[in-house]
């Protein structure tokens, strides 16, 4: 009876069990590098998404089925954390017409469609599907202006110095980067998501700082980029925003240590702010400059980084590598501010680097560099969910061995393991004979 009973109960809880499964869904990633789940920044777009997310992937049946269980595993991430999304196949060969409808020119082609707006792809990874829901997700690419016209870095040039690199990165997540002339406009227009101002290496004119400076006043956003260099005509837009700019360049011992100029500064840790929460990747600033808030009674100003702990600030013209008492600052130094207020019923942000080389073509691939100049962009446009996404890191996971270890798994394993079955099998056999 007592078997039967147990029997019974064990059936009750296998049923039980079976009947939560239904309704409750646990996962937990432990794979190495959690490459079987998609990024925060991912996740987060995803839940951004209110509508249905439709994916066709063009696939001809000739492939076998190899190619759908690649996309089909891919996008099953997606579907985790977003159960809308949908994935279709269709075979270019046998239905043309559809292939033509959704400007598809290639085998193995996707079509992600959102909100009767598409792109299609031909490369399958994570940063470039979600690249292309960030600008799904934009009603229209918004527009960013970047001064010019004084021979400040651009964003559409290739030299060294300029920031095309970067402005590329701006387009492939739905901005429109567009210079601007303040010789030539009246004013600065009220569209723009933010303006992007750079060094000049002439002398702006006042009525130039003005325009901006009404800019400002009506609560556009702002980011502004500065090099250890005269203001020329920059300062009365830094004194509307409540900063002071000292003399003087950045010198980090820290970078040296890493074979890299003495003039850059090395960042790894960030101000509790938005644009920098649950950044972790170490950034480089060539040729830093102090930045210092004066206080203004409605700009709420937070550091955003701070650099050179056991470096200083340099002044005048004496030897880098030596610091001199009477004359430099011990760090750490700020280099980064991020400003905010309530401005004609508008959130304003402003966003103020010391280092115009920071996110410069020559500079940008260096350590997260990219991710935070994205994430600076995207808090001042006021979209602050619409982060970076970039490929995962890759950790290293080659074992390392000392020399002693392995000639412990040597010897353990290829000579002590074998012997020691040898001597039990032979042990074995005695005993029996």
């Amino acid at each position: 009876m007592g078997l039967w009973l147990a029997l019974a109960l064990l059936i009750t809880l296998a049923a039980a069990a079976v009947g939560l499964s239904n309704h409750f869904y646990l996962q937990r990633d432990v794979t190495f590098n959690a490459r079987q789940s998609l990024s925060p920044a991912s996740e987060n777009l995803l839940r951004d998404m209110k509508g249905p997310i439709n994916i066709t992937a063009f696939v001809p049946k000739a492939d076998d089925g190899k190619l759908k269980k690649i996309i089909s595993n891919f996008f099953a991430l997606y579907q985790r954390s977003k159960p809308t999304l949908q994935l279709h196949f269709i075979d270019p060969v046998a239905n043309p017409k559809a292939a033509n409808e959704s400007g598809i020119r290639s085998n193995a082609e996707i079509s992600i469609e959102y909100e009767k707006r598409r792109e299609n792809l031909t490369t399958l990874n994570e940063p470039t599907v979600s690249n292309a829901l960030q600008r799904l997700a934009r009603n229209a690419p918004r527009q960013v202006l970047f001064v010019s016209g004084h021979g400040e870095r651009s964003l559409s040039g290739k030299a060294n110095h300029d920031l095309g690199d970067f402005g590329k990165q701006l387009s492939a997540r739905g901005f429109n980067a567009t210079p601007l002339n303040l010789a030539i406009v009246q004013a600065v227009p009220d569209n723009a998501a933010l303006l992007i101002i750079t060094h000049p290496q002439v002398e702006w004119l006042a009525g130039e700082a003005k325009k901006v400076n009404d800019y400002i006043t009506a609560g556009g956003n702002i980011l502004l980029l500065l090099d250890v260099e005269p203001a020329r005509g920059l300062q009365p837009i830094v004194e509307a925003l409540g900063l002071v700019l000292a003399e003087g360049k950045v010198i980090d011992p820290a970078a040296a240590e890493m074979n890299a100029d003495i003039n850059w500064s090395m960042a790894s840790a960030y101000g509790p702010h938005a644009a920098t929460n649950n950044f972790n990747l170490q950034t480089v600033f060539p040729f830093a400059r102090p930045i210092a808030a004066e206080g203004h009674d409605d700009w709420k100003s937070t550091p955003l980084i701070e650099v050179a702990p056991r470096g200083w600030v340099k002044t005048g013209n004496g030897d880098a590598k030596i610091f001199d008492d009477k004359r430099d600052t011990k760090g750490p130094i700020t280099i980064a501010m991020a400003l905010e207020r309530k401005q004609r019923d508008k959130n304003q942000r402003a966003v103020v680097i010391g280092s115009g080389s920071f996110l410069a073509n020559a500079y940008l691939g260096n350590g997260g560099n990219i991710d935070l100049g994205l994430n600076f962009v995207n808090w001042l446009a006021q979209e602050d969910g619409r982060i970076s996404v970039q490929p995962r890191a890759a950790i290293d996971s080659n074992l390392s061995l000392s020399r002693s270890a392995q000639m412990f798994i040597v010897c353990g394993f290829l000579i002590g393991a074998p012997l020691l079955c040898f001597a039990l099998g032979a042990r074995v056999w005695w005993k029996r004979r």
